[in-house]
């Protein structure tokens, strides 16, 4: 496969957080009635649906998206590695589990976890977008979920970054009928 026809994939903190097709795509899919312009998250979701159909129209032999598995959303992330920014340290790199490295080393550059992890669920939204039945998805296949696993708790370790799960904010509790009100903190000082 030629590694020309997909530019680099930046990384989830970058401005643009999508596959990059090199190529200015102007489909109508996606396009609300009223011609107005679409959300960033809309753009990068049609940019990478068309980036992953080319991939699938330059795999040898070319692919339909209905004979799609996650076997080969695996493949497209694994490629998708080669245009990495992300350095990864090697388990016998002197630097492995150290965020901050104070020198260069010769560690592979790597697509960042949340990269493919938001890639995949702008693919995933976009595959049933675009008529594909929930159940059929190849973007949710357990084997796609375990790969994105495997390749945060690999990136934590070799990077020293723990990703953790984002709590969810929960509305503050009102106190029921027959339960005493919550008592105030102490002033400062005191207790």
């Amino acid at each position: 496969m030629d590694s020309s026809a997909f530019p680099e994939m930046e990384s989830s903190n970058s401005e643009n957080s999508s596959v990059n097709t090199g190529s200015n795509t102007s489909s109508s899919a996606g396009t609300s009635s009223s011609g107005s312009t679409l959300s960033r998250y809309e753009n990068q979701k049609r940019r990478d649906w068309n980036t992953f159909g080319q991939y699938l129209k330059n795999h040898r032999p070319p692919l339909s998206l209905s004979r799609c598995s996650g076997a080969h959303v695996l493949e497209f992330l694994r490629y998708l590695d080669q245009f990495g920014k992300t350095k990864v340290h090697t388990p016998i790199c002197p630097f492995y589990g150290h965020p901050n490295p104070p020198a260069p080393c010769p560690c592979p550059l790597r697509q960042a976890w949340g990269s493919l992890d938001a890639l995949i669920g702008r693919l995933r939204a976009a595959y049933e977008e675009n008529g594909g039945k929930p159940e059929t998805n190849p973007f949710g296949a357990r084997a796609v979920r375990l790969y994105l696993r495997e390749v945060r708790d690999l990136q934590s370790k070799a990077r020293g970054i723990s990703y953790e799960k984002k709590k969810r904010k929960r509305p503050p509790q009102q106190p029921t009928a027959g339960s005493p009100p919550a008592q105030p903190p102490p002033p400062p000082g005191e207790g």
